[in-house]
């Protein structure tokens, strides 16, 4: 199955897919039993990675911590959201993802369908882990401090490199531990704000150019197909490329480089979107559209009530 049909787009709207961190026990679970195309997503995802589906409604904190669960877990959840807005008549001109949910945006857009697209983020997890393994890190998110400041403080840091570009407030640092604990220091005497992020390695960063190398081989194997709707990329802050090839490359060279997440939120925005949905656990990137574009209107949706609510904003029903 996919989530792809021929009903006529809304111009001016785009879906923004969750990454991880947004993770939480329960997720998708009113949602599966309110909507036919949140259930056949959960169910083809099911066949694909048994327990998928009880590790989102009912695993534990720490068991949806893990990266190897919580990657496949949050992408099902938020192409179960995207999806049972189609099922409503909400489709997007455009979608974009931030790290792990570029996975779900490209699915949903049809790059991949939905049993091939759970075979690669379990395959991402499993690289990222590894890289993990080999090269134990930590990431902070800095807070009230511009994005010169912080790529400055990191490079004093030691072994940390900006990896999120969230919004101009909101720049993610990742690296050794070590240059982490030592970034905390250097951004409070820079009257700004760090916070440990709960992620199980250094994201985004060189610690992980062994997961680009595998998901890249594994892409030769298993090449994406071209979406059928316009698809950002982290990697560029622009539109994927056309090809499959350059897709499969930029996918692939995404998990060891930096999110240009405020490139995108300003190039969707260029493009005429002025109203984002974000699908998926939690909120964060509703948040992040708000601090980085004056005017723009914002959804979130994870449950039957917020599904509803926005079909009949957006004129659907």
């Amino acid at each position: 199955m996919d989530c792809v049909d021929t009903a006529a787009t809304l111009p001016n709207a785009a879906f923004l897919f969750a990454g991880q961190g947004s993770q939480k026990s329960g997720m998708g679970h009113e949602l599966y039993e309110a909507s036919r195309a949140a259930r056949d997503v959960f169910d083809a995802v099911e066949g694909v990675r048994p327990g998928t589906r009880e590790q989102c409604f009912s695993g534990t904190k720490e068991e949806l911590s893990l990266t190897r669960n919580t990657q496949p877990c949050v992408f099902a959840v938020d192409l179960a959201c995207a999806c049972a807005l189609r099922e409503r008549g909400v489709v997007p001109a455009a979608v974009a993802g931030h790290s792990l949910g570029e996975v779900a945006a490209l699915a949903f857009a049809g790059a991949f369908d939905v049993a091939a697209a759970t075979r690669l983020v379990s395959e991402r997890a499993s690289l990222m882990t590894a890289c993990c393994e080999e090269h134990p890190g930590a990431m902070r998110a800095v807070l009230k401090l511009d994005v010169a400041t912080v790529e400055d403080l990191a490079a004093k840091a030691g072994e940390a490199w900006p990896v999120n570009y969230n919004s101009p407030l909101q720049t993610v640092v990742a690296g050794s531990p070590e240059a982490c604990e030592k970034l905390d220091t250097l951004v409070r005497e820079a009257h700004g704000r760090s916070m440990a992020v709960a992620v199980s390695g250094a994201f985004h960063s060189p610690y992980m150019a062994a997961a680009t190398d595998g998901l890249a081989a594994y892409l030769e194997a298993n090449p994406p197909q071209v979406p059928a709707m316009t698809c950002w990329a982290n990697l560029t802050g622009a539109p994927y490329g056309g090809t499959p090839a350059e897709i499969a490359e930029t996918l692939s060279a995404q998990v060891s480089h930096p999110v240009r997440w405020v490139d995108e939120l300003l190039g969707l925005k260029a493009a005429g979107i002025d109203t984002f949905v974000e699908v998926g656990p939690g909120h964060t990137l509703t948040g992040l559209v708000k601090r980085t574009l004056e005017g723009a209107t914002v959804y979130n949706v994870e449950m039957p009530d917020q599904l509803e609510a926005v079909a009949q904003s957006l004129g659907k029903e």
